[in-house]
């Protein structure tokens, strides 16, 4: 999600600003914030709600429904916060500067069950497993979501990169952990872990790794700075940009597809580069594809419909739906005013989450939320909330 290891200015508190000088510009880095032992109880008795979505605002979270998109309760929060699914029907995963917390999502409550360290980093899930990845410690937690239901912390399996890093691990469906190497100045590439934590393979021609995604037949692709690297059946396949700098720091699969979804970028001098072009990677024959799509996007603007479409939402205001095989444009549905990408990754801007049938944009500048069908392009409906949102996401069972 990311070209370059570059810095940011956060603005906030002091400690903000240290902590921003570890980060990356790319969306998905290690969250900075100020105090989050402040309040996190729910502001009131919480009535539970169905498919419920997260969205983040500045000084805590809201719960909505999934289909009514009413704001259901306002969980205090202060700091960045960011937002994953967990896994299963009813949890989220946020993400806050001490660590991984578990949020009953259906219930708007925090379940007291937490991964501490520092800088916590990306949240995967695949083949009913969910890992976390801790930049500042390096340490991978991987668990059964389902456990989550019991109240109790998942005792599932853990391993430590040799050393703390902006990196992201997977588990596969026959138990190899995939976790990337590197160093906090330098990504390298991939290696790949037994059931025993028993180093099998490794691959470093990955410079700047950042970023995974799983397509059909549980290929597994890793992005690097000079195109993508692919693991499945137990190799690897390097497909190269045909730029000598095209990272692919941002990617979204779906079981439906052997074609993976990525961004692209081509300077790595930018202080923040707005591309109008992404990448289509085909896991079967280690093609890659670009398209230019006319408009640019961020780092929040990737995902994938229930059929495997790729899903794009552009700075012009418009959901771009793709057919990943051809690459051609079979839907632009128009869902927010235009925009621009802001220089701070931390600073809202709309936001894509998918689920089922259904996307979901945020339109921080008006406060709003709004549910679109897929397939139809229509509006299901929209809510304006209290405060402008940040991140988005919702409980996502299954993967």
């Amino acid at each position: 999600m990311n070209k370059s290891i570059r810095t940011r200015a956060i603005t906030g508190t002091a400690l903000a600003l240290a902590v921003s000088t570890v980060l990356t510009a790319c969306g998905g880095e290690a969250t900075s914030s100020s105090d989050t032992k402040a309040k996190s109880a729910p502001s009131t008795k919480a009535v539970a709600v169905k498919d419920p979505l997260v969205a983040t605002f500045d000084g805590g979270l809201y719960v909505l429904d999934g289909g009514s998109l009413k704001l259901a309760n306002t969980i205090e929060l202060p700091g960045f916060n960011r937002l994953n699914p967990a896994g299963d029907g009813s949890h989220v995963i946020v993400s806050t500067d001490a660590g991984f917390r578990v949020l009953n999502a259906t219930e708007q409550t925090f379940t007291g069950i937490e991964y501490k360290g520092a800088k916590p980093g990306h949240v995967v899930r695949h083949a009913d497993k969910t890992v976390l990845f801790t930049d500042g410690t390096g340490e991978v937690n991987v668990f059964d979501p389902d456990v989550l239901a019991g109240g109790k912390k998942p005792q599932g399996r853990t391993y430590t990169a040799a050393e703390p890093h902006h990196g992201v691990a997977i588990e596969l469906s026959n138990g190899e952990l995939l976790s990337t190497l590197g160093t906090e100045e330098k990504r390298t590439g991939v290696l790949v872990l037994d059931k025993n934590n028993k180093e099998i393979k490794r691959n470093e021609k990955c410079p700047g790794v950042h970023g995974e995604a799983a397509a059909k037949g549980e290929a597994i692709g890793i992005g690097c700075e000079d195109g993508i690297l692919i693991y499945k059946d137990g190799k690897f396949t390097k497909v190269d940009a045909p730029d000598d700098y095209g990272r692919i720091g941002n990617q979204s699969g779906s079981d439906a597809s052997s074609i993976l979804l990525g961004d692209y970028k081509t300077d790595p001098e930018a202080e923040l580069e707005r591309p109008t072009r992404i990448s289509l990677i085909n896991t079967e024959t280690g093609k890659l594809r670009l398209v230019d799509l006319g408009t640019s996007y961020s780092f929040r603007s990737l995902g994938r419909g229930p059929n495997g479409e790729a899903l794009l939402l552009g700075t012009n205001g418009t959901l771009h739906v793709i057919d990943p095989e051809t690459g051609k444009v079979d839907k632009k549905i128009p869902v927010v005013d235009r925009w621009q990408e802001p220089l701070d990754w931390q600073q809202p801007r709309p936001t894509l989450f998918v689920r089922d049938h259904t996307a979901y944009v945020s339109e921080p500048g008006k406060r709003k939320l709004h549910a679109i069908d897929i397939e139809s392009g229509k509006k299901v409906t929209s809510v304006t909330l209290p405060k402008s949102t940040n991140e988005l996401s919702g409980v996502v069972a299954g993967h």
